[in-house]
């Protein structure tokens, strides 16, 4: 999918005002043109089967808006379409699925530029060995304009700890497979920073909390909500938050099959599944509730028990998700939200803000530092990384040493005869080969280090292209930089043990 560069709105409509935004109306003036409001309308995204089978639909109409200063919950079982919405607002989708409808950026129909906007995966991509300081200085360098001296950088970089509440752990690793370091909650938050650096005004954020506790995952969506006060979009899917993270969602955009189950502020979801008969319990977590009433699994389990004491037991309740399917309560649900007063709102407020007019556009210039910086910066990085790297410097280092010993005392003093010509010859074949493959060690760093450049950068900015212009070759000259000495030094290393031990120079001499 192609890209047009952003414009940046510069103004309001009503001049220098103040921004006043509650929830019956839109901000205007002073500061709008640092508020993105996002609208998504009769949206489907649909994946073609080329043979015989039917088309499938992943999104089926769904409408809702995104605004400033809120943080918005898609959520929805597993296979629900969270993802793909979020990937469709973001412009990310992929080149087979075929999507229809209007996503309007301030009431128009714009694309996401780097810098504009952020999207944070649901995967932490990030090396293992560096500190997180070093982590998100080596991040601002590379993307924050080089006009910037390295007082504003850091000043940034310590902002941005500071902001995401790292500073304990700023100075420690982030940590991989043979060193410890910091904590799953700690590693999201660091995640974060990283995509908040270039201060966008929309974040989008996948499965933010997964593979966490309840805990740092309140914290990590309470700093989300301090991210989101000085007026930022915040859009995330979420699969199953305890109730006192989904206090602190502002909006909900319930999704199941792909159909559209409810949207509107959070706080009213409650409400709004009891007036069509499927209350919450008091002692039940909202979303645990509302995933129970939507999430057709439920039936699968449901059958699987059937007999049992316990579902005996359900069946005499008064409750009555249990004596009706998953699949018609999910069609009330939709059936009724559809004429509901939640969604008269919502298409009220909807209306509001596609109709943002007189918003004077100006065009922002990429911010992404020189090419010669980049280049420094990656150096720098990859040299760093690799030499904190036990498996891709040391050991290798010693499994070449004890294997030149090893060869050496194998073939010591072969003798200068003709009958150990083919016994050396053998010793050379058998180092050059050795010495080729155990070049493919460096490979899993080198993965590493194109999953922290290009994935992270793919997710800000979805056009691949000017991604691979700008990064990929200071990325592969910078590892050439750290790789081609470590290389040379071993080779040299090597046939230094090994013919010092067969006196390899020695047969030579005597052959002439």
């Amino acid at each position: 999918m192609g890209d047009v560069e952003i414009e940046e709105v510069n103004g309001g409509v009503n001049g220098g005002a103040e921004v006043q935004q509650g929830e019956e109306g839109l901000g205007r003036g002073r500061g709008e043109g640092n508020r993105m409001y996002l609208v998504w309308e009769e949206l489907t995204v649909a994946l073609p089967n080329f043979g015989n089978g039917p088309t499938r639909r992943l999104l089926d109409g769904v409408t809702g808006c995104a605004q400033p200063g809120r943080i918005m919950a898609i959520m929805g079982p597993s296979g629900s379409g969270k993802s793909t919405l979020l990937d469709a607002l973001a412009g990310r989708l992929s080149g087979n699925v075929v999507m229809t409808g209007n996503v309007l950026l301030n009431g128009k129909k714009k694309r996401l530029d780097y810098g504009s906007f952020a999207y944070v995966t649901q995967e932490d991509i990030l090396l293992g060995t560096l500190t997180v300081r070093e982590t998100i200085t080596y991040s601002a360098q590379l993307r924050l304009p080089s006009s910037l001296t390295r007082q504003d950088i850091d000043g940034i970089v310590e902002g941005t700890i500071t902001e995401m509440g790292l500073q304990e752990c700023a100075d420690r690793l982030i940590g991989n497979w043979h060193l410890r370091g910091i904590s799953g909650g700690e590693k999201k938050r660091l995640s974060i920073a990283l995509e908040i650096l270039t201060r966008p005004h929309l974040l989008f954020l996948d499965e933010p909390t997964s593979g966490l506790d309840s805990a740092s995952a309140f914290f990590v969506i309470q700093t989300l909500r301090n991210v989101g006060r000085d007026g930022r979009t915040i859009i995330s899917a979420i699969h199953q938050p305890s109730s006192e993270v989904f206090s602190l969602f502002d909006d909900l955009f319930l999704l199941s099959g792909g159909e559209q189950v409810y949207f509107g502020e959070a706080k009213m979801a409650a409400k709004f599944f009891a007036e069509v008969g499927f209350p919450c319990p008091s002692r039940r977590n909202p979303s645990d509730h509302f995933l129970r009433c939507i999430n057709s699994d439920f039936d699968i389990v449901a059958e699987a028990l059937k007999g049992s004491n316990r579902i005996t037991e359900l069946q005499n309740t008064l409750d009555p998700l249990a004596n009706l399917p998953t699949a018609q309560i999910k069609t009330l649900l939709v059936k009724k939200y559809r004429s509901s007063d939640y969604a008269a709102k919502a298409r009220a407020r909807i209306r509001e803000i596609s109709g943002i007019e007189g918003l004077v556009i100006e065009k922002k210039h990429s911010g992404e530092a020189k090419w010669l910086t980049q280049l420094s910066t990656l150096t720098n990085r990859s040299f760093v990384n690799m030499s904190r790297d036990l498996g891709y410097y040391w050991l290798r280092i010693a499994i070449y040493v004890a294997l030149s010993i090893c060869v050496g005392s194998i073939f010591f003093d072969v003798g200068t005869n003709y009958n150990s010509i083919l016994a050396r010859g053998a010793c050379g074949g058998f180092i050059s080969g050795f010495m080729t493959f155990m070049s493919i060690g460096g490979f899993p760093s080198f993965i590493e280090e194109l999953k922290v450049s290009f994935l992270s950068g793919k997710a800000q900015w979805t056009l691949w292209g000017c991604c691979l212009y700008t990064i990929k070759f200071p990325l592969f000259i910078s590892i050439l930089d750290c790789d081609v000495p470590f290389y040379s030094s071993n080779y040299l290393l090597h046939g230094e043990i090994s013919s010092w031990n067969f006196t390899f120079h020695v047969c030579l001499t005597r052959s002439y």
